[in-house]
């Protein structure tokens, strides 16, 4: 029986739905595979795994200008080179599990673990073979580590291949796959269910507004833009995720109060019905994470996008206001003035759906497999 590990780690909700993903697949498709999902930090030392993982959330919500400042030193430079000594040196736990577990194939969803294997494999401690599946729309040298030891690079996007290629990886290790997500993404739902089930007017323009999730759009940003929504369109209706952020919620809910507006804002806490969601959108409002962002292309949606991270969702909304499948609302923005200007450019707003369906890569996690295990690759 052929044995895989798939290593993600808990740094956001894109490596993790990609690993799921993928073993999804897997498990779906090869049932004489065996298969291992596995958080390579949390395996380690779940008190690190507890620590880096609060600080990182809390240093990207609240102080982004730090998180901007250590994603870029991380990039190149002194602090680079420490965050590589230190998985250098975790990697020595790591190498412990993979004996044991005596894989075939390990495929990577997060930097860290695909570092960590490609030290080991450098150094003979293992001698499968490596997948690295990179989970963002932009390159991080983080990524890179030994890639002369890595067997497979998995890539969002055509651009993100050619500046790999431009650092002496050779081409037939790339691949443009897109991100693994959830294949119920691309599902065919009855859009009449979804809207009785969330009390929606099927003949109304649909936004779906992600305010809340694990960092929020900031609770400044995320209320002027719905008041705006709400004030200047009338004749629209909004589904506002807050997730588990009860601030927000009762940010959303004192305003869907104030201004009489519950006949046309639902306001909801936390769903896992985003799939069905997105089908009937017309258009969706969110940060700039990896996942939010292939969800919405894999949906054909026209995306706006409200303070994005600094670092990685920086660069994510850059690939996609350069592909005009998104608009960059910035925090100096006059947000009705750009609210208005593409309601009234209907023309605009399909140019940015067709450019999200020509990025949007549904097949991601087939393709990968299809690659990984010599399946139909010609055809990709």
């Amino acid at each position: 029986m052929k044995k895989i590990i798939i290593f993600y780690g808990a740094y956001g909700g894109g490596h993790i739905a990609a690993a799921k993903s993928i073993s999804n697949h897997i498990l779906k498709n090869n049932p004489e595979i065996d298969v291992e999902l596995i958080d390579c930090i949390e395996y380690i030392n779940k008190y690190i795994n507890k620590i880096s993982t609060e600080a990182y959330k809390e240093v990207a919500k609240k102080i982004p200008k730090l998180w901007e400042h250590v994603y870029n030193k991380s990039n190149d430079g002194a602090l680079a080179k420490i965050m590589t000594t230190t998985n250098k040196i975790m990697a020595i736990k790591l190498k412990n599990l993979i004996k044991n577990l005596n894989p075939d194939l390990i495929i990577s969803t997060h930097p860290f673990s695909s570092q960590m294997c490609a030290f080991l494999k450098k150094k003979n401690k293992i001698n499968c073979e490596l997948a690295t599946i990179m989970t963002d729309f932009h390159i991080h040298n983080q990524w890179l580590y030994l890639p002369e030891f890595v067997d497979y690079f998995f890539v969002s996007n055509d651009d993100m291949k050619k500046e790999m290629i431009k650092l002496d990886i050779p081409e037939n290790k790339i691949f443009v796959t897109g991100i693994p997500v959830s294949t119920k993404f691309k599902e065919n739902f009855n859009k009449d269910d979804i809207y009785d089930e969330f009390w929606l007017d099927k003949d109304k323009f649909t936004v779906l507004f992600f305010g809340g999730g694990e960092f929020g759009l900031g609770r400044d940003t995320a209320y002027m833009t719905l008041k705006c929504i709400i004030r200047l369109f009338k004749d629209i209706q909004v589904v506002a995720i807050s997730g588990k952020n009860k601030k927000m919620n009762k940010t959303f809910n004192d305003l869907v109060d104030k201004t009489n507006s519950s006949d046309r804002i639902k306001v909801l806490e936390y769903t896992d019905k985003v799939p069905e969601l997105m089908a009937i959108a017309n258009i969706v409002v969110t940060k700039a994470g990896g996942l939010t962002l292939t969800e919405s292309l894999t949906s054909h949606l026209p995306i706006i996008i409200i303070n994005p991270i600094p670092g990685q969702e920086e660069e994510n909304t850059e690939v996609l206001v350069k592909n005009n499948a998104a608009i960059w609302i910035k925090k100096d923005d006059n947000i009705a003035r750009i609210l208005k200007n593409l309601a009234r450019n209907p023309k605009k707003l399909e140019e940015m759906k067709q450019n999200s369906i020509a990025l949007a890569k549904p097949n991601a996690t087939q393709d990968i497999c299809n690659i990984l295990f010599n399946e139909n690759v010609d055809d990709i």
